[in-house]
């Protein structure tokens, strides 16, 4: 029979404590971050570097005559304003937990596309050298296409999510999703918008591909989609112009008019080299280059930096959508569905937009009007990326707060 001595002796042993004190046991404090700070100061990074080679490619524009009494500091002042209050919305889109983010993605999605009707309506739409691609709203140019992006991010994901039990059946499962696509993408030819299509389809079919989508429906959308981007391409005279002007950029008659834009973004490069000539010193951005600000600033950041600086933003993104994809498996892990889908289209938007610039800069792909995200110049470009990431940091934060036995 034990003894109270006993018992006491027994009782130190397995709590740590020493007789005659008050038994505690001790707990360790986890070290899991509450919020993924690696991912938010890769965005700064990428932001921040983006301001400074906006100012560095824009500061000439100021001697341009398409910009009359422009001060030199124009751009860097509005991109720095497009941060600031893509930070703000950033901070506020955090606060909203995915489930009304879901319960809303239908909404968004329709909202988005009322939109894109109304930048085709004269008198609300404002047109930009042939395109109809902007609404004005005096202090920023709202380009609907753009809250696409991350709309049909939401939608998409919850799309899979609903249907899920149909992700096999052609007619129940994909043909809806295909429809309204082809819907958009119909808004989107109006403007016209190629690349902003390309980018939204790639997002669209890419969650519903990871939500499980029939491999031979699959197969058959590839090849669908294959078809249709050809003929849009052939049909198009000027867009053929393009292509046939890509394949041989510095032929005379190419190099002085479809592909000038091409050879020019080529020849940064080369005067770039290992370690660049130097952050300001680009010539290519003194008007021979066009929109060297916006879809050609990977070509200054390749002039003025080198291969260092090419490389240094590849890695950056490389690792931002590597990360996208890490979280949404994580919420996949904890049966959040919509959450990890959310996470994996905001992978695949930022993936896809960023290569096809990067291709189209380096020569690897024809030219398309594609900004860089979060770098380029752009007020919605920016807002919506940001927007998007606080979205990202949303998911992670909820993924962490499940694993501490929290609830969301």
């Amino acid at each position: 029979m034990l003894n109270l001595s006993t018992f006491d002796s027994l009782r130190d042993t397995l709590v740590g404590t020493r007789p005659g004190t008050i038994s505690t046991v001790k707990t360790t404090r986890s070290t899991m971050m509450s919020w993924d700070q690696p991912l938010f100061w890769v965005s700064i990074i990428l932001l921040l570097f983006g301001l400074v080679m906006v100012y560095s490619a824009s500061i000439a524009l100021s001697d341009s005559p398409r910009y009359p009494n422009l001060k030199p500091t124009y751009f860097l002042i509005r991109q720095a304003a497009f941060i600031v209050i893509g930070l703000g919305a950033g901070a506020i889109a955090f606060r909203i937990p995915l489930s009304i983010w879901q319960r809303w993605a239908a909404y968004l999605f329709l909202s988005a596309i009322v939109l894109l009707i109304a930048v085709l309506i004269p008198g609300i739409g404002k047109g930009v050298n042939g395109a109809h691609r902007w609404l004005s709203l005096y202090v920023i140019n709202l380009q609907p296409s753009e809250l696409m992006k991350i709309f049909v991010v939401l939608y998409a994901a919850d799309y899979t999510v609903r249907k899920q039990a149909l992700m096999h059946d052609l007619k129940k499962g994909f043909l809806p999703m295909a429809i309204v696509m082809a819907f958009v993408g119909a808004l989107l030819q109006l403007e016209p918008d190629l690349g902003a299509f390309i980018v939204i389809v790639a997002i669209a079919f890419g969650i519903l591909f990871l939500g499980g989508v029939n491999a031979r429906i699959f197969s058959l959308l590839i090849v669908v989609l294959s078809i249709s981007f050809t003929l849009l391409i052939w049909l198009n005279p000027w867009r053929r112009a393009r292509i046939f002007a890509y394949l041989d950029p510095f032929e005379e008659n190419n190099a002085a008019g479809k592909a000038y834009q091409l050879t020019h973004s080529l020849i940064a490069f080369g005067r770039g080299e290992w370690l660049g000539v130097g952050l300001g010193g680009s010539v290519e951005k003194l008007h021979y280059l066009p929109e060297a600000h916006t879809d050609f600033l990977l070509a200054v950041i390749g002039e003025e930096l080198g291969f260092a600086g090419v490389f240094v933003v590849i890695a950056l993104f490389f690792w931002l959508v590597r990360r996208a994809f890490e979280i949404g498996r994580q919420a996949i892990v904890l049966e959040r569905f919509y959450a990890g889908l959310v996470a994996k289209g905001i992978g695949i938007w930022l993936g896809v937009q960023a290569f096809i610039n990067m291709g189209v800069n380096l020569g690897l792909l024809p030219t398309k009007g594609l900004t860089l995200p979060l770098m380029s110049y752009g007020g919605s470009g920016i807002l919506v990326n940001c927007v998007a990431l606080a979205i990202l940091l949303r998911v992670d934060y909820e993924n962490r707060v499940l694993m501490r036995g929290g609830r969301v």
